[in-house]
C-alpha cells in the first residue's frame, strides 16, 4: 500500500533501533555472568513516588477518568504555575499553560501552530533527533547548524544571525540539551531571543531537563527573559513519569488558544488519570523525594564522567544538567579498529554487553565521533559498565 512521501523524509529513530538490537542480545545473555547493561535510553531508573502512585489509584477508584478540557485539569495547571513561581521565581499564569500528552505532543502542537509550509527552523547539531521531524511534519524545514564544544554544543546569537534568511521562522533550542546535557548561558540565551524577536521570529525552547540542573548558573527558565518565549516541559524526566505521557507547554495567550484548538481536534485531552496523579508531584513530600533523586543523578555524573575521561572516552564539556555524557570516541574506535561510533556501539554491545547510543541519531556534524551514555541507571550498573568498558578498551 502506498504511504505518503512525508514518510521518506523521516529518518528512523536510531536510539530505538539500537535498543531493539540490545534487547535481542540481552535475552541471549540474560543468564550469563555478564547480563546486558543499558546505558542507551534516556529514562530515569526511578519511578513515580508513592504519593503520585496513590493519586493515580485514587482517580481510578473514584471514577475520575472522564475527558478533561483539552488544556488539562485547572488544578494541575495552577500547580504548574505555582511551581514556576516557587522554583524559578517566574510568574506564569495558568491560562498560558497547556497540559499535553507528553513533551513530544507539545512540540508537535507548537510546530503545527506556528510554522507555515517551507519556513525554516534553526537548531543546533547535535540535538534531539525528533525535533527535526516535528518541524518536517508541520511542513517546515529544519536547518541544523554545527555547534562545537567551545560553544557548549549550543547555538549562539552570532551563528543564528549568520544563518538567518527570509525563509527563517525561528529557533528550536534545548537547555539542558539531549544528547550533551549542556545548557545555554542565560546571557547568550537573552541575546538569541532578542535577535529572533527583532526579526519577528519565534524562540521555542525545550526545557524538559530544567528540573535536573546541577549548576546555579544555568538553572533558570527562559520564561524569565520574556513572555514571548515558548517553553516545553515534561513530567518524564525530573518527575520520573516517562510512560505516563504527560507534558506541558507555556505560550503567549494567542498561541495557547491556537494550541488548544489543535489539541481538541488531534487527541481531545491528555490522560486524565495521569493528570490527577501529576497534581501530587508538587506535594512537599514528593518534591523532597525528587530533590533527593536529583542529588543522586548529580552524584552519578560526578563519578561516571571522570571514569570515561580516564579510558579515553573524553567528554569535552561537563554536562550541567540532564543525565547524559556526550563522549568523543575517536580513540576508542582506533583501539578497537572500527570506523565510527555506529560500529563502536555494536562492538561494545557484543564484547562488553553494554548498550550505548551512537552519535548518528543526533545530527551529521562530527556526530560519527561521539557516543552518548545515559547515566539514568543505578550507580551499581554504572560501576559494572565502567569495569567492562575498561577491560575491552584496554
Amino acid at each position: 500500500m502506498r504511504v505518503s512521501s512525508l514518510i521518506e523524509r523521516i529518518e528512523p529513530f536510531y536510539v530505538m533501533e539500537v535498543a531493539k538490537a540490545a534487547s535481542k542480545l540481552a535475552r541471549e545473555v540474560a543468564h550469563t555472568s555478564k547480563p546486558m547493561i543499558f546505558l542507551n535510553i534516556g529514562e530515569p531508573d526511578f519511578t513515580a513516588p508513592p504519593l503520585v502512585q496513590e493519586a493515580a489509584a485514587r482517580a481510578v477508584s473514584q471514577g475520575l477518568t472522564q475527558y478533561t478540557h483539552a488544556t488539562g485539569l485547572d488544578q494541575l495547571r495552577e500547580r504548574i504555575s505555582q511551581w514556576y513561581r516557587q522554583r524559578f521565581n517566574v510568574d506564569v499564569p495558568a491560562r498560558r499553560i497547556v497540559v499535553t500528552a507528553g513533551a513530544s505532543a507539545a512540540l508537535q502542537l507548537a510546530c503545527l501552530a506556528l510554522i507555515e509550509q517551507g519556513e525554516q527552523i534553526l537548531m543546533p547539531d547535535p540535538s534531539y533527533p525528533c525535533n527535526c521531524h516535528f518541524v518536517t511534519v508541520a511542513g517546515g524545514e529544519p536547518v541544523r547548524i554545527p555547534s562545537t564544544a567551545a560553544e557548549r554544543f549550543q547555538l549562539t546569537a552570532e551563528k543564528i544571525e549568520a544563518h538567518w534568511d527570509p525563509k527563517t521562522r525561528g529557533v528550536l533550542l534545548a537547555s539542558p540539551s539531549n544528547p550533551t546535557g549542556t545548557s545555554i548561558h542565560p546571557g547568550e540565551l537573552r541575546r538569541i531571543h532578542e535577535f529572533v524577536k527583532s526579526k519577528g521570529g519565534i524562540t521555542l525552547l525545550d526545557e524538559i531537563y530544567l528540573g535536573l540542573s546541577y549548576d546555579d548558573t544555568f538553572g533558570h527558565s527562559a520564561l524569565a527573559i520574556d513572555d514571548q518565549v515558548i517553553s516545553i516541559n515534561s513530567f518524564s524526566k525530573y518527575f520520573n513519569m516517562t510512560g505516563w505521557r504527560l507534558g506541558w507547554i507555556v505560550a503567549p495567550d494567542d498561541v495557547a488558544l491556537a494550541i488548544e484548538k489543535l489539541a481538541q481536534n488531534l487527541y481531545i485531552c491528555p490522560s486524565t488519570i495521569a493528570q490527577h496523579a501529576a497534581v501530587a508531584c508538587f506535594a512537599p513530600d514528593s518534591i523532597a523525594e525528587y530533590e533527593r533523586r536529583r542529588a543522586e543523578f548529580k552524584a552519578r555524573r560526578d563519578w561516571f564522567i571522570p571514569q570515561l575521561n580516564a579510558m579515553g572516552l573524553k567528554v569535552p564539556v561537563m554536562p550541567d544538567g540532564a543525565f547524559y555524557a556526550w563522549a568523543d570516541c575517536t580513540e576508542a574506535c582506533r583501539r578497537l579498529g572500527v570506523k565510527d561510533s555506529w560500529d563502536l556501539t555494536f562492538e561494545l554491545m557484543k564484547r562488553a554487553h553494554v548498550a550505548v547510543t551512537p552519535g548518528r541519531d543526533f545530527g551529521v556534524a562530527e556526530t560519527g565521533h561521539f557516543i552518548r551514555f545515559s547515566t539514568a541507571s543505578s550507580m551499581e550498573h554504572l560501576q559494572e559498565a565502567v569495569a567492562r568498558l575498561r577491560q575491552v578498551l584496554a
